[in-house]
């Protein structure tokens, strides 16, 4: 039997029709056995899939087509083997944006940065001129990061516009290097930096991912793991599994330390959190907990919504 594969995914362009895309590509995931979730807005696409490797790369090759897109989505895309489907559904969903900035005005596809290769990353971030913005938001940050980056300090990805706008003006003409897990974050963001006058803005390509599968270890200058959304939850530096959970009621990595203190509670609270979960919230992840631990018990596997993102 075929390995099951998974395909994360995205592109910036101009998509018209969005109620005709989005039946056509339910129509064709669903005859290809394909399941996961797929983002389409007027500023592009963005999904994870899972399922045979030609039925994805059949869809890859059908929006090139469909969107005139010549480079091939099956080179840029973050591929993985699995043993089974990681996904139960099939999404196609209609979006104001791919990835949530709140400023549909901005257009990677029109105004960009520049992007860079992983080789070529270290020479731009070990310039002393260079400001280095992570992108990610604070709990992925806080396990991980470049050397020298500044932490915007954000929750969601839409509060970094806030953030930007209090970068000094003198910051201007000096070279930004942004980056983020997979590059999609980096890239909407960079488009907003140019957007608001930045004169060299640059971005990772592929992002944190790309560049530690590129650099051998040796010349690899990240800092701790790299929060990933997924069973992992983190990576290292030579992308082996890291070492933390992840706490389902904040979201936040825990380390090991983290999960053996008296305030960690398995799939309810943790050390971080402990004290600002609204009682109906906490009694709905005690409750999850108790079924999660009843199927266990059958035998069966639990599938629910652990928190919105």
């Amino acid at each position: 039997m075929e390995n099951i594969k998974v395909a994360s995914f995205y592109r910036f362009l101009r998509i018209h029709d969005l109620e005709e895309m989005r039946e056509e590509l339910l129509t064709l995931c669903k005859e290809l056995n394909l399941l996961g979730t797929i983002l389409i807005a007027e500023e592009g696409f963005n999904g994870s899939i899972s399922g045979q490797e030609r039925s994805i790369i059949f869809i890859f090759d059908w929006l090139g087509q469909k969107l005139s897109i010549k480079n091939p989505i099956k080179k840029t895309a973050r591929w993985a083997d699995v043993k089974k489907p990681p996904f139960s559904k099939l999404h196609i969903k209609i979006k104001k944006e791919i990835v949530a900035l709140g400023r549909e005005d901005i257009r990677p596809y029109e105004k960009f940065g520049k992007s860079v290769i992983p080789k070529n990353w270290n020479q731009l971030i070990q310039n002393p001129e260079t400001l280095i913005i992570d992108t990610r938001n604070k709990y992925e940050i806080d396990i991980g990061s470049f050397p020298g980056a500044v932490n915007p300090e954000t929750n969601a990805f839409r509060d970094f516009s806030a953030f930007a706008e209090k970068i000094p003006e003198s910051k201007k003409n000096k070279p930004i290097a942004m980056f983020c897990t997979g590059g999609i974050r980096c890239e909407k963001a960079a488009a907003l930096m140019v957007e608001m006058g930045f004169e060299d803005v640059n971005q990772l390509e592929g992002g944190i991912l790309n560049y530690l599968e590129d650099i051998k270890e040796s010349e690899n200058i990240w800092q701790g793991e790299c929060f990933v959304f997924d069973d992992r939850v983190a990576v290292d530096g030579a992308l082996r599994d890291g070492k933390y959970i992840q706490c389902h009621a904040c979201r936040h990595p825990l380390s090991i330390e983290e999960i053996h203190s008296s305030d960690y509670q398995e799939g309810i609270s943790c050390p971080r959190c402990i004290n600002t979960i609204p009682s109906a919230k906490l009694e709905g992840f005690k409750e999850r907990q108790k079924q999660i631990k009843l199927a266990k018990q059958r035998g069966e596997k639990h599938i629910g919504k652990i928190l919105d993102k």
